[in-house]
């Protein structure tokens, strides 16, 4: 078997003080219309950079925020996918947990670079309303419900869960 070629990233589970999530709004360009993708701030993992590293760039680039700890590695996701990520054959996605008081996200990225990348927006959600959420945009994973409920009720785990698509 030919070996795949994954993109790395690493993706931010923001909290703030009432359990809310900040996720990006994606709005993904497909032969049949747009798809929306709410997802977790991060990106790919840069050449010689750590997980880390990668982390602190893509949050103070997407959202403006400056992480000075190191959060604990929560979530792990891999995905096998071919067009899931432009080049490549799927994507691994770490994630980590960041606990920080609200704030209005701001990233240095200008808006032109933002809508490169699909972003057009951000917002803090709920549980309860990504739980009982029923619209035809999407979350990533899928079930961010699920796992989250159990993050925020116990806490980071020993180690990192694994997530499905």
């Amino acid at each position: 078997m030919p070996s795949m070629n994954l993109r790395c990233s690493v993706r931010a589970i923001v909290l703030d003080e009432g359990d809310r999530i900040l996720l990006c709004r994606h709005a993904i360009p497909k032969p049949t219309g747009t798809v929306v993708v709410w997802a977790a701030p991060g990106g790919g993992i840069e050449r010689d950079e750590t997980p880390l590293a990668a982390l602190r760039r893509e949050l103070h680039e997407e959202v403006g925020l400056a992480v000075d700890s190191d959060p604990p590695h929560v979530w792990h996701q891999q995905v096998v996918a071919p067009g899931l990520a432009a080049g490549y054959d799927g994507v691994v996605n770490e994630y980590f947990l960041v606990r920080t008081p609200s704030f209005q996200p701001r990233g240095a990225m200008s808006d032109d670079k933002l809508a490169a990348e699909n972003i057009d927006g951000f917002r803090w959600w709920k549980l309860q309303d990504i739980a009982n959420y029923r619209g035809s945009e999407l979350f990533s994973p899928r079930d961010l419900a699920t796992p989250l409920t159990a993050l925020i009720a116990d806490g980071a785990p020993a180690r990192p869960v694994q997530l499905g698509l």
